[in-house]
């Protein structure tokens, strides 16, 4: 960086034999976080994390961020600056620079915008094109936590909610070091981050790839505090794990026996990879095998969702009162 924070914009001096990578998100109030349960530092740590997450999708190491806050007027001085501590915190956790930024008023809800940057070697980015029918499907870490802890949070009647779930909803690791070995590594074809859950990584990688998939269910790593509180209610874990969204694990299309990511494994223990399927020559196969039957991949999380399905009650009531 020659020059950051102060002037009109900054300056970064670019990597010689590295290509740069740059993402943007935004986490809201009221769709992403409720201040009734976040902390100021959480949804800090949280806006930078869903950002860093997509870089390491890519094999990025991330190197500057720029944060922008489009505050409610009722936000006071204590809270804005827990915000920016949690979001420094996560900053030097990955040394990252934050090179800049904006700061202005609004009527609606919080908004904190991010827009983050690093680099990668050139042809060793990964991307969602690249997977190949009989490579096989891995995934990071767990699934299914942070949509447990979400519901934890929403229901009164939960007295003790998990931790483990509740950390994977407030404050997501992004796996920045994983991605960035496997990509230096070339250990993978193809890669996402699963923001928006499981089944929806597999079928945009999918898509992306002209690949279905397959997946085993019993090799699923569900968050247990996730498994047990769904259990409790009546819920088919395995389903809910695979639907839902916010997990940021990264999700990988790996040659069959690969020694190259038997390799990365031994340098980055943690998270742990687990093997959970393989990628299929049909491009419109997208199944679950559980107890010995294939049963439909679930759709994942989609964001304009109930906006669809307004537009399409409206049209229905349009149509029948035409037919009237």
């Amino acid at each position: 960086m020659l020059i950051g924070p102060g002037d009109d914009a900054a300056v970064l001096a670019p990597v010689r034999n590295e290509r740069l990578v740059v993402t943007t998100d935004a986490v809201v109030e009221g769709v992403h976080f409720s201040r009734a349960h976040f902390a100021p530092a959480d949804i800090g740590h949280k806006a930078l994390a869903v950002n860093l997450s997509d870089l390491a999708a890519m094999a990025a190491t991330p190197q500057w961020a720029l944060l922008s806050l489009v505050l409610p007027g009722d936000w006071l001085v204590a809270e804005v600056e827990g915000l920016i501590d949690g979001f420094g915190a996560l900053a030097i956790a990955h040394s990252v620079s934050v090179v800049g930024g904006n700061i202005t008023r609004t009527t609606g809800p919080l908004v904190v915008n991010v827009t983050a940057g690093g680099t990668v070697e050139s042809r060793k980015w990964l991307t969602r094109t690249g997977a190949i029918a009989g490579d096989e499907i891995w995934v990071s870490g767990t699934i299914g936590g942070a949509r447990a802890g979400l519901e934890m949070l929403s229901d009164p009647g939960s007295l003790i909610p998990d931790p483990g779930c509740v950390a994977k909803q407030k404050t997501p690791e992004p796996r920045v070091r994983l991605g960035v070995a496997v990509g230096r590594g070339r250990a993978a074809r193809a890669a996402m981050d699963l923001s928006d859950g499981l089944a929806d990584g597999i079928r945009q990688i999918g898509a992306a790839s002209g690949c279905g998939a397959r997946i085993d269910a019993s090799a699923l790593p569900i968050e247990p505090g996730a498994a047990a509180w769904w259990q409790d209610r009546g819920i088919d874990p395995m389903m809910a794990a695979i639907a839902g969204g916010e997990d940021y694990e990264l999700l990988f299309a790996v040659p069959k026996k690969s020694g190259r990511l038997r390799n990365v494994q031994r340098h980055v223990a943690k998270p742990a990879m687990t093997r959970i399927g393989v990628w299929l020559k049909d491009p419109n196969e997208f199944v679950v095998a559980r107890d010995g039957r294939d049963e439909p991949l679930p759709q994942g999380y989609e964001h304009f969702a109930e906006r669809r399905e307004a537009k399409t009650t409206l049209d229905e009531r349009r149509e029948a009162k035409t037919t009237l």
